[in-house]
């Protein structure tokens, strides 16, 4: 486990009509860490000390996990942005880089479209646009096997009352076995994970992410959109070996984005991209987000 720094600052910002629980540190430009399904804050440990040397790190719990509030509503994409853009006000900024993992990353992609007034640069770890994972899940075989969970998911009550019978088990699948660098992840670690899970109301909160990314009206506006072009300097990472995404879903990326763009694919690493190779996203985040 990672010794938690003694000037890391855990903070309740309230945003959108709710209130999320941040961990921050440093000064200067603000970035924003967004991270995935099942994780929280914790999942940016590695990063928040390196980033913190030249800017303001904040790290929310996104809506629904950990300590930040568990309302019955507002996972879909528009709420969720808007709970990160009113975070960025209430912090005092104008603009933020965001950087985003997994839904982190699906948020990051649909802020970029959403609040690009907001956004200063953009980076994306193992992430597609909102979009291209809704077609790609619904015509590629592929992406389909690896992602069939997604449709389980959509199930009320059955998804989380299972995986709450079986929550070790479940978070040492999810993050130990998924993972290509299984040290990213220790027994101690996954514990912190699970005791994160089990809070009340993080389960139904975190499946409903998917539940309204595929809400019929919503899957049928993602399938036939034409999304905006991004407009900000953006910066994809992508563990290669991902057993839930396929790097091909980084194909055409560059036609998405009417600014600098820079895709990189890290061999030897698989979904958890930024606690499997913390070094080497670390470079990469700090010598994009410097420039």
């Amino acid at each position: 486990m990672v010794t938690l720094e003694s000037d890391w600052q855990h903070l309740f910002v309230e945003t959108n009509n709710i209130r999320l629980h941040t961990v921050t540190q440093g000064e200067g430009e603000l970035v924003v860490l967004l991270h995935g399904f099942p994780e929280f804050w914790y999942a940016w440990r590695y990063q928040i000390p390196a980033l913190a040397r030249y800017f303001k790190v904040v790290v929310p719990d996104l809506r629904g996990y950990n300590d930040s509030d568990k309302p019955e509503s507002g996972y879909d994409l528009d709420t969720l942005c808007t709970d990160i853009q009113g975070l960025i006000e209430r912090l005092g900024y104008v603009k933020a880089h965001i950087v985003g993992h997994d839904w982190g990353g699906l948020i990051a992609w649909h802020f970029a479209q959403k609040f690009p007034q907001s956004l200063n640069r953009l980076a994306i770890l193992n992430a597609p646009p909102p979009h291209r994972f809704v077609q790609e899940l619904v015509s590629n075989l592929d992406q389909l096997r690896r992602s069939w969970f997604v449709f389980a998911f959509q199930i009320p009550g059955i998804p989380e009352w299972l995986i709450q019978q079986n929550l070790k088990e479940f978070v040492t699948n999810a993050l130990r076995e998924h993972a290509i660098r299984k040290g990213a992840f220790s027994a101690e670690e996954t514990q912190i994970y699970e005791a994160a899970l089990e809070k009340p109301g993080v389960l139904p909160a975190a499946i409903n992410y998917y539940r309204h990314l595929f809400w019929p009206p919503t899957w049928l506006f993602n399938w036939t959109k034409t999304p905006a072009k991004i407009l900000s300097p953006t910066l994809v990472l992508w563990g290669k070996e991902d057993s839930f995404l396929s790097h091909h879903l980084t194909e055409g990326l560059d036609r998405l984005i009417a600014a600098p763009f820079k895709l990189q694919l890290i061999p030897d690493c698989g979904h958890w991209i930024q606690q499997e190779v913390p070094q080497t996203v670390n470079r990469e985040l700090l010598n994009f987000l410097r420039r």
